[in-house]
């Protein structure tokens, strides 16, 4: 819903995108640095008012395809529109998009207010216009106290936040906004991605949200977009995505728990001598956590093994595993099946194109 009166409000033209058009579509982006192929083929579109999940590992290619779609570089093949308008004219999309750049730089000695105002006005609005429209994107960002702060002053979360309101200056149709709560501790993160969920649906934007921490992606975008080695190896909605790679799992029996460090060889020791558990491994990356492959009770034609994604984990497993663990007294943190999260497809999809 766009709320026309709001802080966050859009105030573009009535000839705007509407929601039943993409307001970002990209189609068959490749690029070449010499003979290697750091973007293969990349196809995707963005709807107004909802949050792509733009992900992938490292040097899979989601640098190049956001400085691609941004206008810092040409495709070497392909092309892309914003709002119905051809990558062929860059100068008329940069009007058209507000970038959160990974590690933005800001001036120490100027104010919020003025910063932003300096910014509307390289937009072409008047000092008065620029300076109101700042004061109003400082509200919807949570800053309005510290308009006149010095900028110097700010701590990471609030840096961020004027980041922000710096991307919306120009009343952009899509937000690019790279590890936008990268440093920000668990409150913080939460109230960032509150205010990126509200530019979305109040303004009605398209939100390409890029992200390591998959978490984050899963409990805040409805689209997500995974690269592998320059290619897409899944686009679509979350739930989309990640029942894909459940139906594609032949080995999806599995749980993981989460244990203090000190209790990790005790807690593996322990519920490998129950009859159910196949084996036991520490997930790598993840301290404290193990992953633990249990028998399939309802399949006994299988050897006990899970033969897809639909068997599930039978609740008596865990009930004993979780007993056992209590019985012992290690603390469980923390206890998850596998498969059914965007981390699990995200492994599961990047590793199989890695092969």
């Amino acid at each position: 819903m766009i709320h026309s009166n709001g802080p966050l409000a859009n105030t573009q033209s009535p000839e705007a995108s509407t929601a039943t058009t993409p307001v970002l579509v990209a189609e068959g982006l490749r690029k070449f640095y010499g003979p290697r192929e750091a973007l293969r083929g990349l196809t995707f579109s963005l709807q107004t008012g909802r949050i792509l999940g733009f992900l992938g590992p490292n040097g899979a290619g989601k640098t190049t395809a956001i400085r691609i779609l941004t206008t810092i570089m040409e495709p070497s093949a392909g092309h892309f529109s914003v709002d119905g308008i051809s990558s062929q004219h860059p100068e008329q999309i940069r009007r058209r998009i507000g970038v959160l750049p990974e590690n933005l730089g800001f001036p120490k000695q100027i104010t919020g207010l003025e910063y932003l105002t300096f910014f509307g006005q390289l937009y072409g609005q008047s000092r008065a216009d620029a300076r109101a429209h700042a004061l109003t994107l400082l509200e919807a960002v949570g800053l309005q106290q510290r308009a006149k702060s010095l900028i110097g002053t700010f701590s990471h979360g609030m840096r961020q936040r004027l980041g922000i309101a710096r991307a919306l200056v120009n009343d952009p149709v899509v937000v690019f906004l790279d590890e936008p709560t990268l440093g920000l501790d668990p409150r913080g993160q939460r109230e960032l991605l509150s205010l990126v969920r509200r530019i979305a649906r109040e303004r009605n934007a398209g939100v390409v949200l890029c992200s390591h921490a998959l978490a984050e992606i899963e409990s805040v975008c409805d689209d997500v977009v995974i690269l592998s080695a320059g290619q897409v190896v899944a686009a679509g909605s979350v739930t989309e995505v990640i029942g894909r790679a459940q139906q594609a799992d032949v080995q999806h029996n599995g749980v993981r728990v989460w244990v203090p460090a000190a209790s990790l060889a005790a807690a593996q020791q322990r519920l490998e001598a129950l009859p159910h558990v196949m084996e036991t491994a520490p997930v790598e990356g993840m301290e404290g956590w193990l992953r633990i492959e249990l028998v399939d009770m309802a399949s006994p034609a299988t050897n006990g093994r899970a033969t897809n994604g639909d068997a599930g984990v039978d609740p008596r497993l865990t009930n004993q595993m979780l007993g056992a663990l209590i019985d012992a007294g290690i603390p469980i943190l923390a206890f998850q099946t596998e498969g059914g999260r965007l981390q699990d497809a995200f492994l599961r999809l990047t590793e199989e194109v890695i092969r």
